[in-house]
């Protein structure tokens, strides 16, 4: 829903009901993963996907339908017939889509106490009911230290809590049953519990046109994104107005006061052994999932040679993704940005970087 929060405010805003279709539940391969979310106005307005095209005129239907009806409904989209031209997902699985109206400004004044929990970029996790003996569409949000709303039932409350929590500290996002009071190892009632946290960083060394690109592309895919370098002249809001922040700093010394962890990714484009090398020995101290260093082969050759003289072990050595990118033939600032991102994305998914093309199995990576 995240990327449905400035369409979800200005309909509010206006007055306008408008149902929330989302993935509760995926069985294979599906396009869209649980949470992703589609948003139809009672004027007929429409945001976001939950199949990337494949089951996107029946949701809106049955979303026009409850703006009416005002009940929440639960549907089950399979694999379409051969020739595709049925409702179905061509790709051969099954999703769950749980469609909830949005009718009195009461519920969306409730939604958008959400939104605003998610833009301030607090960790929330929202439990909705998707079926069961409890009433479905029922909500509670759940922060770490408050929660608000209610699934009808004060022991069904208890547990849902304990578990939303668990899964928020783990960024986790899925559906659990439960008994009709909370009981454990019962399947009475099935709620979908989807967790948002922060936005994760993406830090790019090097204030150089590479780094423009690499920032806006960071941006579009979904990071908090910030641009480093010691260069006053460089480092510059109009030079990077799509960065969340630019800092003006050595770069082994923000590094150092940064928080870091597991989902931020390192771009390293700074090119100045004076740079990479301190600002290299600290990153692969961090956690971060991904360390990328642009430059030549002979240039990564001579890094990595002074990283050894720096104490870095062989180990350490393999997590850097030097010479960073995809082989895509890159060329412009934009092209190697695009290259980066590919091979962030890779290393967030699993993927082979290979044409699809030239692959069997399945092609939504889930891990």
């Amino acid at each position: 829903m995240r990327e449905l929060l400035s369409e979800l405010r200005d309909w509010h805003s206006a007055g306008t009901p408008f149902a929330l279709a989302t993935v509760v539940a995926v069985r294979g391969s599906a396009p869209r993963a649980p949470g992703a979310s589609m948003a139809v106005t009672s004027t007929g307005a429409v945001a976001g996907s939950v199949s990337g095209g494949c089951v996107e005129s029946d949701v809106y239907e049955v979303a026009t339908e409850t703006l009416t009806t005002g009940r929440t409904e639960l549907r089950t989209y399979g694999i379409s017939d051969d020739e595709a031209f049925g409702t179905g997902l061509t790709c051969g699985g099954t999703i769950d889509v749980l469609v909830r109206p949005f009718v009195e400004a009461a519920d969306r004044d409730g939604l958008m106490e959400l939104a605003g929990t998610i833009a301030a970029g607090e960790p929330v996790a929202l439990a909705t009911v998707v079926s069961g003996a409890a009433r479905p569409g029922a909500r509670r949000m759940v922060l770490t230290g408050l929660v608000s709303g209610s699934l009808g039932d004060e022991g069904l409350d208890a547990a849902v809590t304990d578990d939303a929590r668990g899964m928020l500290a783990q960024g986790a996002t899925g559906s659990i049953r439960y008994g009709a009071h909370g009981e454990r190892r019962m399947q009475d009632v099935t709620v979908f519990v989807q967790t948002y946290t922060p936005a994760p960083r993406m830090l790019v060394f090097g204030a150089i046109d590479h780094a423009a690109a690499t920032a806006r592309i960071g941006s579009f895919l979904g990071y908090r994104v910030t641009v480093c370098d010691a260069r006053s002249a460089f480092a510059t809001r109009e030079r990077f107005p799509t960065a969340d922040e630019v800092i003006c700093a050595w770069p082994h010394t923000y590094l150092e006061s940064t928080p870091v962890d597991a989902r931020t990714v390192v771009c390293v484009l700074t090119h100045d052994p004076k740079f990479d090398v301190p600002l290299l020995v600290a990153a692969l101290r961090t956690p971060a999932a991904y360390i990328g260093v642009m430059g030549s082969r002979r240039t990564h050759a001579d890094r990595i040679a002074r990283l050894r003289e720096a104490g870095v072990d062989e180990a350490e050595l393999t997590r850097l993704a030097s010479p960073v990118g995809l082989d895509l033939g890159a060329r412009t600032p934009e092209e190697t940005a695009v290259s980066i991102a590919a091979e962030i994305i890779q290393h967030r998914w699993g993927g082979t970087g290979r044409p699809l093309g030239e692959l069997a199995g399945t092609i939504h990576h889930t891990s």
